[in-house]
């Protein structure tokens, strides 16, 4: 932790990734730290990287039709949430930071990645010693904890058992207070 204490965060806003190979359980362990996080009061979201083509919308709606259409911008509102979708012309990925850019920063404390491992931001490594796939720390200097169901050795990072999502809450809670002074109370 105590190597991004005093780096100034490129980023408006705290952000925190979960770096790990595919079926490692960076979502399953995602959607038990968000409620836990959500009941502190934390206010988080998620940018979550696909490699695959996706669609949100469904053939037959309006946005969908729309879309297709040719609007190259469909923003979606209710008085529940917004989405916005867009087209791109040519195949474009775009960068951590415009996306990061695009969500409401006045209304979250932290930003949550899943994927985007290769980047240097602050991360979590998940570890499965079973899938006999090497640790990612040894050469990305971004990671600051290794969460694991396995007793592994990660030299001066802390080790969290992957199985305990309290622990890992209650370590992003530190993490987040450290960056900001203001992180979640009474979580593990």
């Amino acid at each position: 932790m105590e190597k991004f204490k005093d780096k100034k965060m490129p980023f408006a806003k705290p952000v925190l990734g979960l770096a790990a190979y595919s079926g490692t359980g960076k979502t399953t362990l995602l959607v038990k730290l968000l409620p836990l996080m959500k009941l502190q009061g934390l206010r988080v979201a998620m940018v979550k990287h696909t490699h695959h083509d996706f669609d949100i919308d469904k053939p037959g709606k309006d946005s969908f039709e729309l879309r297709k259409a040719g609007a190259d911008q469909v923003l979606l509102a209710s008085d529940k949430r917004y989405a916005l979708l867009t087209e791109y012309e040519k195949p474009y990925e775009a960068d951590i930071n415009t996306l990061i850019e695009k969500l409401d920063l006045e209304n979250l404390d932290l930003v949550m990645v899943e994927g985007f491992r290769h980047l240097p931001f602050p991360k979590i490594e998940l570890h499965r010693p079973v899938m006999a796939k090497p640790l990612l720390f040894k050469e990305d200097k971004s990671i600051i904890a290794v969460a694991s169901d396995g007793d592994i050795e990660t030299g001066e990072l802390p080790l969290l058992n992957l199985n305990a999502p309290e622990e890992i809450a209650g370590f992003i809670n530190r993490w987040l207070d450290n960056q900001t002074g203001h992180g979640i109370e009474q979580c593990a």
